[in-house]
């Protein structure tokens, strides 16, 4: 049986600029943004050549805004995810490496935590 993960829900505080930050800062692609009504809004991104989205909104989650740390975005060129990033005007950390496995920390306006991650191939 294959066991997928394919939705990563986040607490964010403004939901608008939680769209516009993923979407025209990070380059995620938006699926879906749909109002069922004053208490249930989703919006769902995509990262590209991603299978697993994020999903925010009125009604998704009950967390703190900020709270999630942790996800990481693998890429295969982290110095050019980097310049695409800092291009776009989000605040990433300098790239790190550890043991061969570089890193670099960005977070989203409310603060969920995010990893750029390129692996040794």
């Amino acid at each position: 049986m294959d066991w997928k993960l394919e939705l990563v829900p986040l607490p964010v505080s403004d939901v608008d600029r939680a769209k516009a930050f993923y979407a025209e800062k990070v380059g995620f692609n938006v699926d879906l943004d749909h109002r069922g009504n004053e208490a249930f809004r989703v919006v769902q991104l995509t990262p590209p050549g991603s299978a697993c989205s994020i999903a925010f909104g009125i009604g998704i989650v009950e967390t703190p805004p900020g709270s999630v740390r942790g996800l990481h975005l693998v890429v295969p060129d982290i110095n050019a995810a980097r310049s695409q990033l800092l291009e776009r005007g989000v605040e990433v950390g300098e790239v790190q490496d550890l043991g061969g496995v570089l890193y670099a920390p960005f977070r989203d306006p409310d603060g969920n935590g995010w990893t750029l991650q390129q692996l040794p191939y």
